[in-house]
């Protein structure tokens, strides 16, 4: 019995739609592959991914997603809502010890902290912070080093009186009073220079870990699935690097407009931050040097396979 013309309509429409759907999916599936989504920190030293568009490769665009601690830019890398993110060593090391897999594909900041204390106050050394109120950032990359410091001192963390607080609130709670002194991000410590609350203690980089701060992180599903889609942004970030250290007036201009800050306090902040790609022999027994020191402050129960936590393949 032939089948009813509404019927045999019905079946064509349904056929049409199955053989129609792929495509009608598959420029919007193209569409978003081509947006490279990074992470970076609020900070000045995070600045890298606001150049990368310079050098996207046609047809592809960047999207820069901001994270106000490095553990949150670390875990976006894992879930992957990013591709790539910018963020401290110590939420990296931290998480390669629990055994995360997130893996360094790129060298990204060295530099960028300050320990600073209230312009008012007679703390000028860091034997002057004893029994004073520090604000520190629990697992980033200061908060290791300040132990280092304090150790070379002479003293432990005991000695002070540790504040748990964001790096982008320690420059306000300097200025009211609320704490003695930070260790701190720039462009934090430029901004208390400049407004005249913050006396630079030091910049702290005489540690076994020198100046050592930030890295470019991926995970190992992405190097493992998507190892070309990495090496486009690895080589957007070498280039954005190298373009933003030759052009600091530039870099001035991205911070202005994206960490809304004044031009004084990040003219301040600009020579204490050294932007940098490279994953060589110094880069890696700094971060050796790391990992054995959050060994050494509890921070982690044993150092991460390094040579897994590291790969140079994209350098």
């Amino acid at each position: 019995m032939p089948a009813a013309p509404n019927s045999l309509l019905t079946r064509l429409l349904l056929v049409s739609f199955a053989v129609l759907s792929p495509l009608l999916a598959a420029p919007q599936a193209k569409a978003e592959d081509k947006v490279l989504r990074v992470g970076t920190l609020k900070l000045i030293h995070g600045i890298t991914p606001y150049f990368y568009e310079k050098f996207a490769p046609p047809g592809y665009t960047v999207e820069v997603i901001p994270f106000e601690s490095p553990t949150d830019g670390k875990n976006a890398v894992l879930t992957g809502t990013v591709d790539t993110c910018i963020h401290g060593i110590a939420a990296f090391l931290l998480g390669a010890a629990a055994g995360e897999p997130v893996v360094i594909v790129a060298a990204a900041t060295n530099r960028g902290m300050g320990i600073v204390a209230d312009a008012k106050s007679d703390i000028k050394t860091i034997k002057d912070l004893k029994g004073k109120r520090v604000a520190i950032f629990p697992g980033s990359t200061q908060e290791v080093v300040i132990l280092e410091r304090l150790k070379a001192e002479g003293m432990s963390i005991s000695d002070i009186q540790p504040i748990r607080l964001s790096f982008s609130d320690m420059a306000g709670a300097l200025a009211r009073g609320d704490i003695d002194a930070y260790v701190g991000a720039e462009p934090g410590p430029g901004i208390s220079l400049a407004n005249g609350t913050g006396r630079l203690i030091e910049y702290p980089y005489s540690t076994s870990i020198g100046s050592l701060n930030m890295i470019l992180s991926a995970s190992e599903k992405m190097i493992k699935e998507n190892p070309e889609r990495l090496r486009m942004i690895v080589d957007m970030h070498k280039k954005a690097t190298d373009y933003a250290m030759a052009h600091p007036d530039e870099m001035i201009q991205i911070a202005m407009q994206k960490l809304g800050q004044q031009r004084k306090s990040i003219e301040i902040a600009v020579p204490n931050v050294e932007l940098t790609w490279k994953i060589d022999d110094d880069f890696i027994k700094r971060a050796k040097a790391y990992s054995e020191l959050m060994v050494e402050k509890k921070q982690v129960r044993q150092a991460p396979d390094m040579s897994r936590a590291i790969t140079q393949q994209f350098m």
